[in-house]
């Protein structure tokens, strides 16, 4: 598997709720959440606004690494949303 890219990636609403997922194409998936095209639990917390993402061209190395940062207690991923996007800016504003 050359070439794909694969992406962790932290969604939020209003600070409140944190949603860690996976995906291939992370373009796509923001979409989805934000006009709520998947029902569950991101579209019951209204998480609308990316504030992290990684990529990582190994499937395997995505899924561990979401698994471990879902695994984190709120203040470390705080911290970790923090180290690179300390306003908490959705990084996909202009995305649409």
């Amino acid at each position: 598997m050359c070439g794909r890219a694969y992406y962790v990636y932290i969604m939020t609403n209003n600070y409140a709720t944190l949603y860690v997922g996976v995906t291939n194409n992370l373009e796509r998936r923001v979409y989805e959440h934000k006009h709520k095209l998947v029902p569950g639990f991101t579209e019951r917390y209204n998480l609308t606004r990316l504030v992290y993402y990684e990529q990582t061209n190994d499937v395997a190395a995505a899924l561990a690494r979401e698994k471990q940062i879902k695994g984190w207690l709120r203040a470390k991923k705080v911290a970790l949303i923090e180290s690179i996007n300390p306003n908490w800016q959705d990084l996909a504003e202009d995305w649409d």
